[in-house]
């Protein structure tokens, strides 16, 4: 009897685990094939996944989730039948429902603590764009107004982009991505195919980009690399040979990119983005890869090289247009600062940008910059927030706000600057989130409205 029962459990545990599989198989591969890749190539880029530690694990969370679920739900099915409906409707009260209630009102309550600052912002509507009509400010100062934006979606993109237009965004960047699996792996993955001119996850963004430049506006295509473990700033590999196998995998991908870029006309191209290592380690190879965009791309060039240890070491600064910084500059030592304190925080920083400029006689472009809306904003400014960040750190739209201000106080006049990419606007962000979100989206919080009046008149350039 008890060999029965133990057999019984353990064929409840298999069929949980293969029904786990089969629904994230199911619901992965079709949220990642809708509009963007055909479900053959969204099936194939799940298989790749399955290489991935994080992706393995959080599958595995799922399953004991399900399975947790399945005995709560058996247990309760058991007691009903055992002794009734009273026992059952009791227990469930007291060791499910309460349970439940008492953490959802502790969860909203620190929610509700940290998120309320009690900072009231009066918002100017006069300092939107209402009409929805770009001024197009570039063409008198070749400023970019720019904004890094996430979650586009076919049918929603006029509206999105009119709600950048409302901001007084004139330059959007477009940001597809391309993984490998750490700071190890010998090459870039790169799914495409080879019957299509482009990948339906590409043809996606060429309408986006078609849709951007249809309302007036300038479109910079940035692709970026995104390892699933690590960073891509320390890539390491154990030899010349699998340097160069690695930056060949990443150049094809590039000049991929690039025929893109100059197939749908934007305006800028970005080559790289925090590739320090491989800066360090083969810069001849980036001169190269400069040189054939440059071929078969016409428009302006880029690299965006982080804040920190890498923009001193590019040598290739002469064959772009802008020097491209990754501007997360650390401004504070303390939470919640004042106006005065960020602005001197600016000082150190601005004088080596400026050393920087008269050494290449480059525009400098920020090709990221952005501040969270909480209270350690500008303390080190490249921190992304966790999931259980809302329960821990204070929300504090007036430290994002003031973040921005500073920024623009202290760069947006000086000659050798060349403009700016805030990250990031979130097209999926809503009205009613931006109370308790403490991302870096500025959308529908005070830092859009400050964006909004910098970006919304012309420098003296």
């Amino acid at each position: 009897m008890h060999q029965s029962i133990v057999k019984k459990e353990i064929r409840n545990i298999l069929v949980t685990y293969l029904l786990t599989w089969l629904i994230v198989l199911i619901v992965v591969t079709a949220r990642i094939s809708r509009g963007k890749r055909t479900f053959s190539e969204a099936a194939t880029l799940f298989f790749e996944f399955l290489s991935n530690s994080s992706f393995i694990v959080a599958i595995h969370v799922l399953f004991a989730l399900f399975l947790l679920t399945f005995w709560i739900i058996r247990y309760f099915f058991r007691l009903n039948k055992k002794k009734g409906s009273k026992v059952f409707l009791k227990q469930l009260f007291y060791r499910l429902l309460a349970p439940i209630l008492v953490v959802f009102l502790v969860f909203k309550s620190l929610v509700f603590a940290n998120s309320n600052e009690n900072y009231d912002f009066e918002w100017n509507n006069e300092l939107m764009n209402s009409a929805l009509v770009p001024s197009d400010y570039y063409a008198l100062d070749n400023m970019h107004r720019g904004m890094s934006v996430f979650g586009w979606r076919s049918e929603q993109n006029e509206a999105s982009v009119d709600s950048l237009i409302k901001a007084n965004v004139e330059w959007v960047a477009v940001i597809p991505f391309i993984d490998q699996e750490d700071e190890t792996s010998k090459t870039v993955r790169r799914p495409i195919d080879k019957d299509a001119e482009w990948t339906s996850r590409d043809s996606s963004f060429i309408n986006t980009i078609q849709t951007i430049h249809d309302k007036g506006l300038h479109v910079q295509l940035k692709p970026h690399l995104w390892t699933f473990n690590g960073w891509r700033a320390n890539l390491t590999l154990e030899s010349d040979a699998e340097w160069s196998t690695w930056f060949d995998s990443y150049e094809a991908y590039m000049l991929y990119y690039a025929r893109m870029a100059e197939f749908t006309n934007s305006e800028l191209f970005c080559i790289g983005t925090e590739l320090k290592t491989s800066i360090k380690k083969q810069p001849e190879r980036w001169i190269t890869l400069i040189r054939k965009i440059r071929e078969i791309y016409s428009g302006k060039l880029t690299y965006a090289a982080n804040w920190h240890d890498e923009y001193e070491y590019i040598d290739f600064w002469n064959e772009l247009d802008y020097i491209g910084i990754q501007a997360y500059f650390p401004l504070t030592k303390n939470k919640n600062p004042d106006l005065e304190t960020i602005e001197k925080g600016w000082s150190r920083h601005l004088k080596k940008l400026e050393t920087l400029h008269q050494t290449y006689q480059k525009p400098i472009l920020f090709t990221e910059v952005g501040y969270k809306s909480d209270a350690s904003a500008t303390v080190k400014p490249w921190e992304w927030d966790s999931f259980l960040s809302v329960l821990s750190e204070r929300k504090s739209d007036q430290t994002q706000q003031l973040a921005y201000e500073a920024l623009f106080k202290q760069l947006w006049y000086k000659p050798w600057f060349a403009g700016m990419y805030i990250w990031q606007w979130d097209n999926r962000s809503t009205k009613e989130d931006a109370p308790t979100n403490l991302d870096f989206s500025p959308r529908f919080k005070p830092a859009e409205n400050v964006i909004a009046k910098w970006f919304g008149k012309p420098t003296s350039k």
